[in-house]
């Protein structure tokens, strides 16, 4: 299946506004840079995103699929629970130390758009729910749904807080200590209680 010339240059802009946005920020970053550095019409911007807020979200909701394929594709790899849990780790390592790596772009959004009933803040809302979804669902191969929950729960902060760590320069430390602490809570949460 071939893309036609308007999703070509739509998803260019979201893949400007990408890079432009978590390099610098989503208030920080306006909609003219972004025209500038995409080369389109501000028609041709507005016609595809009628507000900045609806890019924000499709900027969101674009490196939220990218995440789900590449933890899909790594999943496929291992079979064990326990190992696939040890991929997204893994993953976030690699990323961790990558020179692209500016801090997870969904917490940035986050700090700038604190309101609830905001779209960007339920974007991201989707995609950690999402996350703590996969987990769980990994999880309930090996123990209670309700037992799966809360690891998934536990994970999810360790994962979350090792991102920031990393954010911070600390990326061996962090990624080590949370690797550890998520194999520990699996074992201790697979014990009878």
């Amino acid at each position: 299946m071939t893309s036609s010339p308007v999703s070509d240059k739509r998803q260019h802009v979201v893949e400007t506004a990408y890079a432009l946005f978590k390099r610098a920020g989503f208030h920080a970053t306006g909609i003219d840079r972004i025209i500038a550095e995409a080369d389109v019409a501000k028609m041709t911007m507005y016609r595809h995103f009628p507000s900045k807020d609806e890019l924000i979200v499709e900027v969101l909701d674009y490196r939220a699929r990218r995440f789900d394929r590449q933890l899909d594709r790594l999943a496929e790899e291992v079979a064990a629970p326990e190992q696939k849990i040890e991929k997204i780790f893994d993953w976030h390592e690699r990323w961790f130390r990558s020179p692209d790596f500016h801090g997870c772009l969904f917490a940035h959004a986050l700090a700038e758009f604190g309101d609830p009933e905001h779209p960007v803040f339920k974007a991201v809302a989707r995609q950690k729910n999402g996350l703590k979804r996969r987990l769980q669902s990994i999880l309930e191969k090996e123990m209670p749904r309700g037992r799966a929950g809360s690891v998934a729960a536990a994970l999810l902060m360790l994962i979350e807080g090792a991102t920031l760590l990393a954010q911070m320069g600390q990326a061996d430390t962090a990624v080590r200590d949370a690797r550890k602490a998520a194999l520990s809570i699996i074992a201790a949460s697979r014990r009878p209680q």
